[in-house]
């Protein structure tokens, strides 16, 4: 059996029910059930047309459970003879899909939740052991999110700038449990770019590539986190760099610059440097410009001052520091390491010490706990 073609397949079979006149959680159910059958029957009498199979199966199946509700008079007009199975514009149906699981009514966790469910084709108890949340929660916060879409129709283009944050949080979350969401996020954006041409979803899947690179070497062996200075660079996979690379010289070509591109423009420079020492802190500065012009971000300002650090000294990187909110998180580890590089190792220490106490996760507040011992041992 495999699963990989039936998670691939079952957004573009959700998209085609939908799209024939069911409503998506009645439809998402549906598919649902086909896929069940497919498991059970594919093994001993695998399909000619695997996509054609599931359409018929889940329209079957989707039609069977609307006749049984006839109080639903609202459905009475997708009563209709079964149309023939088939793909039929599954690009559209499947592009279609991730707007409608990305909608602006949805919270970003359940627009996230309803993607993985939907789009990546993740079972309820795989979402949330990824999320570290019970089952039956992950259940609700679904159903909610089917219902929420489920009135909405898709005549409307839809925005792909929200699809694209949706798979960058996605990204994000990283490893948990059986599921390696980054990985999956990687798949979600590749597969949307085969179905819309636009330089920004280029650019989010160079980001990801360019960060999936990195990725061996950005932990040691016991769990702890390594600075990007610190890292093996041998570690690195240079596959994915040359790919990641190709990617957005590919879009930054077409010269519609957004944020994503400008992202992955900042870590192919840091990819691209054979040492920490060589990195072109100026270029990655002149990167921050641009990315700061296409949207005032704060926690891109943040991180500007740190390149700005090592570009002009740290000097310049603390004046810069001193025009940004001093209560946006990371900004006193960002004011800790400024305050090392500029030679002032007591302040650093009880900087460091106090953003530990202000970390987000249990190897943030480890890693900087480490870093301020390490200047308050080396002043002994």
């Amino acid at each position: 059996m495999d699963e990989a073609l039936l998670r691939r397949l079952t957004p573009e079979v959700i998209g085609v029910l939908v799209r024939r006149g069911a409503d998506f959680a009645a439809g998402e159910d549906a598919v649902q059930d086909a896929l069940v059958e497919a498991l059970r029957v594919w093994p001993d009498d695998p399909p000619r047309d695997p996509k054609g199979w599931l359409v018929t199966v889940a329209w079957r199946r989707f039609l069977d459970a609307t006749r049984s509700e006839t109080a639903r008079r609202r459905r009475e007009d997708v009563l209709e003879a079964e149309p023939a199975p088939g793909p039929a514009a599954s690009a559209d149906d499947t592009l279609q899909l991730y707007f409608l699981c990305a909608h602006p009514a949805l919270t970003p966790s359940s627009a996230v939740a309803l993607t993985l469910r939907a789009v990546g084709g993740l079972t309820t108890r795989q979402i949330a052991e990824a999320y570290l949340v019970p089952e039956a929660t992950m259940a609700q916060r679904i159903s909610r999110a089917k219902r929420t879409v489920s009135g909405v129709r898709l005549d409307q283009p839809g925005d792909v700038a929200t699809v694209l944050r949706v798979l960058y949080l996605v990204f994000n979350e990283g490893y948990s449990g059986d599921v390696d969401l980054a990985a999956e996020a990687v798949r979600l954006t590749r597969q949307l770019a085969t179905v819309i041409d636009h330089p920004e979803v280029s650019g989010l899947l160079a980001l990801m590539l360019l960060h999936s690179a990195r990725r061996p070497s950005r932990t040691a062996p016991d769990g702890s986190l390594v600075p990007l200075a610190e890292q093996d660079r041998s570690r690195w996979d240079t596959r994915l760099i040359a790919e990641g690379v190709e990617v957005l010289q590919a879009a930054l070509a077409r010269d519609r610059l957004g944020e994503f591109q400008a992202q992955a423009a900042i870590a192919a420079l840091h990819a691209d440097a054979p040492t920490a020492e060589e990195t072109d802190w100026v270029q990655i500065v002149e990167w921050y410009d641009e990315l700061l012009r296409l949207s005032d971000n704060p926690v891109v300002r943040l991180n500007r001052t740190v390149a700005v650090g090592q570009a002009d000294g740290p000097r310049a990187g603390l004046a810069a520091l001193a025009e940004v909110d001093p209560a946006l998180p990371r900004h006193t580890a960002a004011a800790a390491y400024l305050h090392e590089q500029d030679g002032d190792p007591v302040t650093a220490a009880r900087l460091y010490a106090e953003a530990a106490r202000k970390a987000s996760s249990a190897a943030e507040r480890d890693h900087l706990t480490r870093q301020a011992a390490r200047l308050n041992a080396r002043e002994r």
